[in-house]
């Protein structure tokens, strides 16, 4: 970006002393250079992507408003000509980076004076010019200057006075420096605490995402959003997964989701309340949940791409993703976004509301308001089995046709893909001077109401849909249970931050957070309370029809955090320190469902109380509890809580001039299991002024979260019966200090350990051409893993569990793994000028592979005569390896001219394999979005794109099918033949199955 200017040295590497600024975020990408005439530096903060200030100084101004200067500025980008501006006429110009490339400027030839070349050159844009009076010309917004009494537009300056206040400008470069200096936003970046460090001098990779990068992928959600532009995130979708098709698992570096710590305002985030206990991705870990941070709230996401559990603790193994909310004192803007996907179906309308408000002369109040309302999008196939009894097969397999309802009756029976949703979500984020300090301060609030599909019981299900003493089933034609999710997320923090005369500053702050989701099955019966009714009641068919519930509350579970931190820093003349403290309280809760929806009418002890009752007609047997999603007992309730104390030291010096070395050391003791202290080292070498080299050694640990401590429950788990066929099982999900897992001699779940090891190159091949590429290797011992579903047989003790439990089977949480994760991360970045206009490419891919080198059952346990391949099946195992791509390669375009903005861009996700009673390999895919944005005013602009424009969809699914077959009529006739209602994959979907979807927008600023 910075092509044209003659000669650029850094001088960012030395120490600059700094009054008293404002700290409002959490990142500052920082070079400083010097432009002077003979000898031409460019004197800058500058940033890609946070505010900072740009300022071009000379040592003497030669020109006065009086004077024609000639010109030779073409239309470009606002901050690229006012670098032109100053160049060609000598004058210190301030401004910052990221308003001015919000903004094109127009073309300036010929010989002006300044102050009608400056005038030109902005016209019709929302920037002045405004000059202060030492004589500082600035750049600010329109409206800033209004509220600016210390501020004049340079077009309401007289031409006598104008010349005074240039010469004053042109004084000294010094005063110009330290005015400039005093304007630069330093803030710190994830990785540092050193405030004001560049991303290239950090010694482990930093990615820096936009807002507006964010909107331009054209997605709704954050979690689809940071899939598009950041190839080491992944963002799977399944179904028929009970809540994870609700709230989705985030994964960066192929790793679990509770193995990323995710961040806002550098701040912990809870957890999700809901773990993954399902056949997904993620099966068995609890995540963040990515999609209660309306996009529009967030100024800009960092993705650290290195372990840091030493800097910021448990979870930040793979790495740390930290949102930063908008802080903006002024200004704002309304959306409305809406599309749908070329099916006709996931019709989706997006309203966001942002606006930003002073407080005074001294703070800041940020607020968004957002709504989305999703449909859900169906992508089954055809039930191919027969939903009636009286089918015979036939010699070729196909299925003769017994009950004449079975020619008509509606195939279109499942529902398969995303769950029906309504969002709202609302932040607010503020900050105020107070004292030598600021007070500072926010809130997240969303409500999300999620409505997905379960299996389809048809009337041949005896157990889920038992016949009654009419010989037809409770439900004659079949039901679709539906699974109702309402996700509750809020959170708080204040804090005080102040900063001291000998460049140290005191941080101390609390956050609150919490998250829960309550479950409500509908659409659905508890099939045993239909023989309650008939065999202990008395009641006829037709009365067991018209009075049996359809609808139950399941359970709920709510998950909180509570954290106190206190920070310090200091920056010493060669090195910088920084030392703190972390009080924090973690709770859980599971909370009872109603009796209906886990309650088994019909046995007692594991023993049906009926048999016999039914003279061979209907079920004495059928399943407890609610069909498609069962309820959670009394038994089964959870109220627990952990206390976690933690100490860091964290350091960064230059110990020569061109190589800087950082170093944490953390020591954190936790309730339940005790105490882990942790290192980080890592170095930066600038070896040229264009090539870097920097490389880290950590150590690291996940504690076990509080969901695999004490989630239990019995549910309803479709799996691969031996002919290939999914049957229904009763599962028990069993905590570790359970008396039914103490019987077995399971211990208790201790902490992952981890280590970690990268080595990367920086490289700028020209001013407006970067290259980064990044080895990682991650090695984890005692991986928390959930364990197979473990049925009666294989060992005496395990049956008299399960026996007295009420389950099948049970799995249980393990510390059972050891992992190797290695891969690369390349990204390269080229910024120039074409076509009329600029063009901003990106070119970012990952590469992952994760080896299960060794599984394990607790020595001791009652586990250890079982072999280990029945406690880890080669599906556990193929979801930590397989599941996710190993490789993603992101390419995209930016282009802007004029009031046109244009955004390209080509995902390609590499082959993945799904173990599912068989494996299959899904081919790699290329998805293409594109997003043309036009301002019809200079504050209203419409859009228009597709995401997935060319409707690519993954390959079919083969294997883990349901409801297939061929049935036909006594005369032969084909009724349906399907080869099963999953035609995509079920389990692991890296980009989903939906196709292309299309959509329109209008955002309005103001």
């Amino acid at each position: 970006m910075l092509a044209k200017v003659a000669s650029i040295n850094t001088i960012s590497k030395k120490k600059i002393k700094k009054k008293k600024q404002s700290n409002r975020g959490f990142l500052f990408v920082s070079c400083l250079y010097k432009l002077r005439s003979n000898q031409t530096h460019l004197l800058s903060g500058f940033s890609v992507l946070a505010p900072a200030i740009f300022s071009l100084s000379v040592q003497a101004a030669t020109q006065t408003t009086g004077q024609m200067v000639q010109f030779d500025i073409k239309a470009q980008r606002a901050d690229k000509a006012l670098i032109e501006y100053a160049k060609q006429t000598e004058q210190t110009v301030v401004f910052s980076f990221e308003l001015a490339k919000q903004h094109n400027a127009n073309s300036v030839y010929g010989f002006y004076t300044q102050l009608d070349a400056l005038e030109a050159l902005l016209g019709g844009t929302e920037l002045d010019a405004v000059v202060d009076q030492n004589g500082l010309l600035s750049i600010k917004l329109k409206q800033i200057n209004r509220n600016d009494n210390n501020m004049m537009k340079l077009s309401a300056v007289s031409a006598a006075v104008l010349p005074a206040l240039l010469a004053a400008n042109s004084q000294g470069v010094n005063a110009a420096e330290e005015v400039a200096q005093e304007k630069i936003e330093k803030i710190a970046i994830v990785g540092s605490r050193v405030a004001g460090r560049s991303v290239e001098d950090l010694p482990v990779p930093v990615d820096i995402l936009s807002a507006e990068a964010l909107e331009n992928t054209g997605q709704t959600e954050v979690g689809r959003m940071l899939q598009s532009i950041a190839p080491s995130f992944n963002f799977s979708s399944s179904s028929i997964s009970d809540g994870t098709d609700a709230l989705r698992p985030a994964t960066l570096r192929g790793l679990g989701p509770d193995q990323t710590l995710v961040l806002i305002n550098g701040k912990r985030r809870h957890q999700a309340s809901i773990i993954h206990i399902n056949t997904s991705v993620g099966r068995g870990t609890a995540g963040t949940d990515m999609n209660a941070i309306p996009a529009s709230a967030i100024k800009r996401i960092e993705v650290l791409r290195d372990g840091a559990a030493a800097q910021y603790g448990s979870d930040a193994i793979a790495g740390v993703i930290n949102i930063v909310l908008k802080d903006a004192s002024e200004g704002g803007k309304a959306a409305i976004n809406y599309g749908e996907y070329s099916e006709g179906d996931g019709e989706t309308i997006n309203i966001d509301f942002n606006k930003g408000f002073a407080l005074g002369d001294d703070g800041y109040l940020n607020t968004t308001i957002n709504y989305r309302d999703r449909s859900p999008t169906n992508r089954a196939g055809l039930h191919g089995s027969c939903q009636f009894y009286g089918c015979t097969e036939l010699s070729d397999g196909t299925l003769l046709a017994g009950d004449p309802r079975e020619l008509t009756v509606d195939r279109d029976t499942f529902r398969i893909g995303d769950a029906d949703s309504q969002q709202f979500g609302l932040t607010v984020n503020t900050g105020y001077e107070l004292g030598d300090g600021e007070l500072y301060g926010f809130i997240t609030y969303s409500t999300r109401d999620n409505e997905s599909a379960a299996f389809f019981r048809h009337n041949a299900n005896a157990g889920g849909n038992p016949v009654l003493q009419d010989g037809d089933a409770t439900i004659p034609l079949g039901f679709l249970p539906k699974i109702n999710t309402t996700i509750d997320d809020v959170s708080y923090n204040f804090g005080y931050k102040t900063e001291f005369d000998n460049d140290a500053s005191l941080d101390l702050s609390y956050t609150y957070g919490e998250n829960s989701i309550d479950y409500t099955t509908s659409d659905t019966i508890n099939a045993s309370y239909a023989n309650f009714l008939r065999y202990d009641q008395g009641l006829s068919a037709a009365d067991i029809r018209t009075t049996i519930p359809r609808e139950a509350y399941a359970y709920g579970m709510e998950l909180s955090l509570q954290t106190i931190n206190i920070d310090f820093t200091k920056n010493f003349d060669d090195y910088s320190l920084a030392m703190g403290a972390e009080i924090r309280t973690d709770e859980y809760r599971i909370l009872e469902g109603s009796e209906y929806a886990y309650r088994d009418y019909d046995t007692s002890n594991g023993v049906s109380i009926y048999s016999g009752l039914s003279g061979g007609v209907g079920s004495e047997d059928a399943s407890g509890g609610t069909q498609g999603f069962g309820g959670s007992s009394p038994a089964s309730s959870v109220d627990e809580s952990r206390d976690v104390i933690s100490f860091y030291l964290d350091a960064e010096t230059y110990i020569i001039e061109d190589v800087i070395l950082s170093g944490a050391l953390r020591y954190d003791n936790y309730k339940g299991f005790g105490d882990t202290v942790n290192f980080k080292l890592a170095g930066n070498w600038a070896v040229t002024d264009d090539i870097s080299l920097r490389g880290a050694l950590s150590s690291g640990f996940r504690a076990p979260s509080m969901q695999q401590l004490y989630f239990n429950n019995i549910s309803t788990q479709f799996v691969v019966a031996e002919d290939g066929s999914l049957v229904a099982e009763e599962v028990g999900t069993f905590r570790n200090d359970s008396t039914l897992a103490q019987s077995l001699g399971i211990p208790k779940l201790k902490e992952e350990k981890s280590q970690n090891r990268s080595l990367g190159i920086v490289y700028n091949v020209t001013d407006n051409i970067n290259v980064t590429v990044d080895y990682y290797s991650i090695d984890i011992d005692d991986r928390i893993v959930i364990s197979n579903r473990l049925g009666k047989g294989l060992s005496s003790s395990l049956d008299a569990a399960l026996l007295s439990s009420g389950a099948g089977a049970g799995q249980f949480f393990l510390n059972g793994a050891d992992t190797e994760t290695s891969g690369i991360d390349f990204v390269a970045t080229w910024n120039t000028e074409g076509f009329g206009g600029t063009l901003d490419f990106t070119l970012a891919a990952n590469f992952t592979e994760t080896d299960v080198v060794s599984l394990f059952t607790p020595s001791g346990s009652g586990l250890e005569t079982v072999p280990v391949e029945d406690v880890f099946s080669d599906q556990e195992i193929s979801i930590i390896e397989e599941w996710q791509p190993e490789g993603r390669i992101n390419l995209s375009a930016l282009y802007q001219r004029d009031d046109w903005t244009v955004n390209l861009s080509l995902n390609r996700f590499g082959e993945y394999t799904v173990e599912d009673g068989g494996r299959q390999t899904y081919s790699a895919e290329i998805l293409t979005d594109v997003k043309v944005n036009y301002f019809v005013t200079e504050d209203l602009s419409v859009n228009i794109g597709a995401n997935n424009l060319f409707d690519v969809y993954p390959d079919k699914n083969e294997i883990g099918n349901s409801r297939s077959g061929t049935i036909v009529d006594a005369n032969g006739n084909t009724i349906v033949s399907s080869s099963g209602v999953f035609e995509y994959s079920r389990r692991s979907a890296p980009f989903g199955f939906n196709g292309a979807y299309y959509y329109v927008g209008a955002e309005y600023r103001f």
